[in-house]
Parts: structure tokens; C-alpha cells; sequence
């Protein structure tokens, strides 16, 4: 094989591996389904290309085709299935037991016909299958799609991929001495486009489930803009973080209120739909910035709440500066909801930051009413991060000379 098809194919079995990856992240937050579906999608795709490649250890030519046969005719059924399980189309259950029958049928009559045929024959009837398969399972993508499901149309543009991917491993294989490195350059690609594609669809199912979890599990007092904590959700946030400390109450707890000042003047320039996109993009770089330990939620209208258990008052420095960086970055927002891609409001966040370092000692509604007096302080501060200097007893700002 020339080195160039080798390092197309190294990039998709990189491809495949992070994807597999991925999987195991989703795992380990308990989206099993989710997981499986990119695990398999990542390892029969990796299978099938191994095995057409004719990096098998199998020396007979004759058992290697029947194997591929055997291979392609799995792969087919695998990746069919799961599939139409991700276009939602197996969630009834005489759906699922019809698909799963037809799938198993198809496969036996093409593995007995196999049987009855010579070895390549074998190979091209099992290839053939595979990509009867997908290209019904492309027709089906495409009638979702017209339907309306956003998601079908990604899936259409990866199975048309992997009708290239299929038909060009089916020729190497077919004709393994024959075939120049740009057919293994193409394939390569499309087995690559192919799994970014499903990667897509299944982050959008992943995506959606997240938020559906954390909607089932807060209730109505789920805020769905900032799809954090409500007011009164935070408010009991507050109390448990607070009273779990009576039991050693000379534990630290760091109170972050995080105020955004112009959120008012935003919304009567520009309408709702630019607040509620503001307030939305600011919960996000919220997420994206804190650790995992840190607690959060809405705080009034124009405020979150972040509760850090047992920091150092180093690093709730470090955190505060790093959120007044990141929530004051430019954004250009959307003011007509019927199109949120139409975005004409230039718009910068006046963030300000209190920083307050207690106990359990304090009462939790003191502190969180003197963080937010900090935040709305650090306002008029440049650096936007006010703390409370416990030489002094004042609320001072904090130096932004070395943030980093």
C-alpha cells in the first residue's frame, strides 16, 4: 500500500479511536444508550475497514473472502439498526422486533447464498449488501428529512459517505492488487466524513438528553434560558451547601456572585429575544469555565450564584478574574427570534464579581446578599472583581495587575 493511502487510513482510525473516547465520556455521565451507539459506530466501522484492507492475519485467500462476507454482512446489519434507532425509529417495540427480523433474514439469505457461491462471489454478495443497506437506509434519511427532522439531514450526509467508503472498500478488496492510493485516498476520506457526521447527530442526541436530565431532575424550577438552577432553586442550593457545613463549621465556602449590569438597558434597545440570547450566552461560558466542584444557579434576574466548598482563597481569586475575562468578552447577539442565526446587536457584558470567603457560621441569606453587593460594587472597578479584605474589613478591588 503507498504511504500516502496508509496515512489517510491512520487518520481514520484516529478518527475512529476519538470517537470511541467520546463514548466513554457519555458513559461515564450515565447517557449509556448514547454511549453504545457511538462505541459500536466506532469499532464495526474500524472492523470492517481492518478486515477489507486485508490486514486480517489470514493467509488463504479463499477463507479471508468468506470472513469478509461474514464481515460486511454484520457491519451492514450493525450499522442499519443503530441507524434507525437514532432517527427514533425503533422506539416501539413491534418496530423494533420487525426491523430486527427483517435485518437477521436478509443476513441469512445472503450468508447461505454466499455459501453456494465461490469465495469472491461470497465477497461481492456481502458487499452487495452492505451497500443495499445503506443506500436504503439514505432513502430513509432523506424522507425523515423532508419531514422535518434537522437531525435526519445530518444522517443523510453520512450515509451518503459511507455509500464512497463502502464502495470503495468493496473494490480494494475485490481487487486488492489492482487498485491505485487514490481509491484508498477517497475511501479514506469518506470513512473519515462518515464518522464526523455520525459524531454530529449523536452529539445533538447527547446534547438534548443533558438538558432533558437536568430539566427532569430540577422540575419547574429548571430555568430553561440558562438551563441552570432557578431563583428558588438556588435558594435551597444555598441553604444544603450551608447547613451540610454544621458539622465542621470552620470549613471554608466560597460565595461568587457574578452581576451583569446592562442586561435592563439590552432589553430595551433590542427587545426579549436579545436579553433572553445574552443571558443565554453567559451561562454557557459560565459552564465552560468552572470546575466541576463549583455549584451553580440564577441569582434575581440580572445574577448567578456560584458556591465553591472547600477553596483556597487563591484559587477563588484565580476563578473570579477568569470569569470577569470570560463574561466580558464580545458578542454579537440575535434580536428576532424567528431567525436567531440573524445576529445585528454588537453587545459586551458589564460583569462585576464579588468574591467572599465564609463559614458555615454565617447566615446563608448575609452572605449571599453581601457577595451580591460586592458584584454590583466591582461595577465601577476595572479589574470587575470585588472581594472582602479581612485586614480592613472593606469590600476592595481586586488587583487585576496579574491575572494571567
Amino acid at each position: 500500500m503507498d504511504a500516502i493511502a496508509i496515512g489517510f487510513w491512520g487518520a481514520f482510525f484516529g478518527s475512529a479511536a476519538l470517537m470511541l473516547a467520546g463514548a466513554l465520556a457519555a458513559f461515564a455521565r450515565s447517557l449509556r444508550r448514547v454511549a453504545l451507539t457511538a462505541a459500536l459506530a466506532s469499532l464495526v466501522s474500524a472492523l470492517f475497514v481492518v478486515a477489507y484492507l486485508g490486514w486480517l492475519p489470514i493467509s488463504d485467500p479463499a477463507a479471508e473472502a468468506r470472513l469478509l462476507a461474514h464481515v460486511a454482512v454484520f457491519a451492514a446489519v450493525m450499522l442499519g439498526l443503530m441507524l434507525l434507532a437514532m432517527l427514533g425509529l425503533l422506539r416501539r417495540r413491534t418496530v423494533l422486533g420487525s426491523a430486527r427480523v427483517a435485518m437477521i433474514a436478509a443476513a441469512a439469505a445472503v450468508l447461505g447464498a454466499g455459501w453456494l457461491l465461490d469465495a469472491a462471489g461470497a465477497l461481492a454478495l456481502g458487499s452487495l449488501m452492505a451497500i443495499t443497506v445503506a443506500a436504503v437506509m439514505l432513502v430513509i434519511c432523506i424522507g425523515r428529512a423532508r419531514q422535518g427532522d434537522r437531525l435526519a439531514w445530518v444522517a443523510v450526509s453520512g450515509v451518503s459517505f459511507l455509500l464512497i467508503a463502502v464502495g470503495g472498500l468493496s473494490w480494494i478488496a475485490l481487487h486488492r492488487a489492482q487498485v491505485s492510493w487514490q481509491v484508498h485516498v477517497a475511501s479514506a476520506i469518506a470513512a473519515i466524513a462518515y464518522l464526523a457526521s455520525m459524531a454530529a447527530a449523536l452529539w445533538t442526541r447527547y446534547s438534548y438528553l443533558i438538558e432533558l436530565r437536568e430539566a427532569v431532575a430540577h422540575g419547574p424550577s429548571y430555568d430553561p434560558v440558562t438551563r441552570m438552577r432557578s431563583h428558588a432553586e438556588t435558594g435551597q442550593m444555598v441553604g444544603l451547601a450551608f447547613f451540610g457545613h454544621r458539622e465542621d463549621e470552620s470549613l471554608p465556602i466560597g460565595v461568587i456572585v457574578v452581576s451583569i449590569g446592562n442586561l435592563y438597558t439590552l432589553e430595551n434597545l433590542h427587545g426579549r429575544s436579545a436579553l433572553n440570547h445574552a443571558l443565554f450566552v453567559c451561562a454557557a461560558r459560565l459552564r465552560n469555565c468552572v470546575p466541576g466542584n463549583v455549584e451553580m444557579g440564577r441569582l434575581a434576574e440580572d445574577g448567578f450564584l456560584l458556591l465553591v466548598r472547600g477553596s483556597s482563597p487563591e484559587r477563588m481569586v484565580e476563578l473570579g478574574r477568569l470569569l470577569a475575562r470570560r463574561l466580558s468578552r464580545p458578542v454579537v447577539l440575535s434580536t428576532n427570534p424567528g431567525d436567531i442565526e440573524e445576529r445585528q446587536a454588537p453587545w459586551i457584558a458589564q460583569v462585576g464579581v464579588g468574591l467572599l470567603a465564609t463559614t458555615g457560621q454565617v447566615r446563608p441569606s448575609a452572605a449571599v446578599s453581601m457577595a451580591r453587593a460586592m458584584s454590583r460594587t466591582a461595577w465601577s472597578y476595572p479589574s470587575r472583581v470585588a472581594w472582602h479584605d479581612q485586614v480592613s474589613g472593606k469590600i476592595a478591588e481586586l488587583p487585576a495587575t496579574d491575572a494571567a
